[in-house]
């Protein structure tokens, strides 16, 4: 181990190894009984660090704050040969204080509000996240990099091309194309040239833009409501009958061409479920459908083949295993003709247990452009 710490040896004689003298205050009793002299806590963060470098560790510290980095460089540069009783000392000491620990929480009021994230209300949330930005302890990046695209478009909207390219040059590739792909042509154009233009700009520079926008983020108004309105309406329209559904998509589509077609992209029905849901989760879907809804289900669906819904019904059945797909098409003909009402409720049991995976992240539902 102390091989692997040997290339940082310069001129100057070691300084954690030397012993004690008198009225040093002691680390450690070695095992060999030799005594250490006391390190201070960037000593030993530095002994820690170039350890784990040396023996391969991918430490990310550039997680730390600016200062604490520069501490801790300024550390490493100024230590030298570190004995092996003073590496163990250093070491157990670690271990131990690690195995003390019962619970930890996050750093500072940022830490605390990505802990919290989701479980306390927005208004709260927002007059934190402006508390942290004018304490400037949090990274303004890391706001913007979570923003809602379309609130962030619309921040952007007014900067200039140059401004909105630095933005971008510092988010993921992924998110970058998503906002460019939202943004009108011409913009699209002049923001996708300004990133040329971005190479000489200063770091103080972006630190600046990445404040002001996280400022602007955070004095934004915050939404009453976190799903957009065509989906809510969507989300209501798939609770509602078939001719209820279908006349008040009529309606809408006279009133507002553009939001009817979100709110038909939001709407899924028995009939959607060859079309959105992947056939390996099939299976998950049927565990969380009541046994009678489901038979009730396929019994109101099954004798109209060729027909969106017969089409789904067959697609449940081919996606399950062949001695439960039996075992259903015998309870269906034993079931009989369902009626209308009860049909329905059958047919919403198995919608609701789809949208509802799906809101819990357990099922992705695909998407019209998506292949599958």
């Amino acid at each position: 181990m102390t091989q692997d710490l040997a290339p940082i040896r310069p001129s100057p004689p070691p300084v954690a190894a030397q012993p004690a003298t008198s009225g040093s205050p002691l680390l450690a009793t070695s095992p060999s009984g030799r005594s250490i002299r006391a390190l201070t806590g960037p000593q030993k963060a530095a002994i820690l660090v170039r350890l784990l470098l040396a023996e391969g560790a991918d430490i990310k510290l550039d997680s730390l704050p600016e200062d604490m980095q520069t501490a801790l460089t300024e550390q490493i540069g100024r230590m030298r040969l570190i004995d092996r009783d003073t590496l163990t000392a250093v070491v157990g000491e670690f271990v131990e204080t690690l195995e003390q620990v019962g619970l930890s929480f996050p750093g500072g009021i940022d830490g605390a509000l990505k802990a919290l994230d989701g479980r306390i209300s927005p208004g709260a949330s927002s007059r934190l996240k402006q508390m942290v930005r004018e304490r400037h302890s949090a990274d303004p990046w890391d706001r913007i990099a979570h923003a809602e695209p379309d609130t962030l478009l619309a921040v952007l909207a007014p900067e200039s091309p140059e401004v909105a390219a630095v933005v971008l040059s510092k988010l993921s590739v992924t998110r970058a194309a998503e906002l460019l792909g939202k943004m009108p042509g011409e913009r699209a154009r002049r923001v996708a040239y300004a990133v040329s233009l971005t190479e000489g700009i200063a770091p103080a520079m972006v630190a600046r833009i990445g404040e002001s926008i996280a400022r602007e983020l955070d004095q934004r108004p915050p939404r009453a409501f976190a799903v957009a309105p065509a989906v809510r309406v969507g989300a209501m329209l798939n609770s509602a009958t078939g001719p209820v559904r279908d006349a008040l998509l009529d309606a809408l589509r006279e009133q507002d061409a553009a939001f009817a077609e979100g709110v038909g992209k939001a709407i899924f029905t028995f009939a959607h479920i060859p079309d959105r849901l992947n056939p390996r989760d099939v299976p998950k879907v049927l565990r969380e459908v009541a046994q009678p809804d489901l038979i009730s289900a396929l019994a109101a669906t099954l004798p109209q083949p060729g027909s969106p819904e017969g089409r789904a019904a067959d697609f449940l059945l081919a996606n399950m295993s062949q001695r439960m797909a039996a075992s259903l098409r015998d309870e269906v003909e034993t079931r009989g003709k369902v009626k209308g009402k009860e049909a329905e409720a059958a047919l919403a049991a198995v919608v609701t247990a789809i949208r509802e995976l799906s809101d819990a992240g357990e099922i992705t539902l695909l998407s019209d452009e998506d292949d599958d």
